[in-house]
């Protein structure tokens, strides 16, 4: 069971984000403020919850949650800052964006760039540990999922309904018939390192 919070009384914002290692489509960070007394045990980490959990959770957690925000940074974005300063940026514009200030933030991770004047502490696989970590990382993991399948209506051949971005053998085949695409990130390796053995 996740606890609830790190100090009890403390209006505190879970981040986390979703999409670092894709080689498509932006990068999503949500904030998530529960409110007091919130408590669901099947709230875990998004990556160990199926498709359909996920879609469930990110219902109640939109519904139940005294505030929560999602942020986006496009690839172009991305490839001016670094994956790791868009991710920690698109973190702080969730927060800015919340209806509520929180006095302190939770950040899923060991790195972050603290872009608003809250307090924060970085724990490391904090989405399994927090319950606003968690929620904040279904929604962000089902946000971009959900950009994805519409991108791929734009560009279906490379299988973004699937592999929503990430590289897969398919997205790389891909790549190398079709080359990138706007949605890609070129500051990103786009292409599958062939061992001597393949040449």
């Amino acid at each position: 069971m996740l606890e609830y919070c790190k100090i009890a009384g403390r209006l505190e914002a879970g981040c986390d984000e979703a999409g670092r290692g894709p080689l498509a489509g932006p990068v999503v960070a949500a904030a998530v403020i529960l409110p007091e007394g919130y408590s669901n045990p099947l709230l875990n980490d998004s990556k160990q919850l199926t498709e359909r959990r996920r879609d469930k959770l990110r219902v109640e957690i939109e519904r139940e949650a005294a505030a929560w925000a999602v942020a986006v940074v496009e690839p172009e974005e991305i490839d001016r800052l670094n994956i790791l300063h868009a991710s920690t940026h698109a973190m702080c514009v969730a927060v800015q964006q919340l209806s509520q200030r929180p006095e302190f933030l939770l950040i899923d991770g060991n790195r972050f760039y603290n872009e608003t004047d809250i307090p924060y502490e970085c724990i490391v696989k904090g989405d399994a540990k927090y319950m606003s970590i968690a929620a904040a990382s279904i929604l962000a993991k089902t946000h971009r999922d959900e950009l994805m399948v519409q991108l791929h209506e734009q560009y279906p051949q490379y299988g973004w309904d699937r592999n929503k971005g990430y590289p897969t053998a398919e997205h790389y085949q891909a790549i190398e018939e079709y080359g990138p695409t706007p949605y890609h990130r070129r500051s990103f390796n786009l292409y599958r390192q062939h061992s001597l053995f393949e040449l």
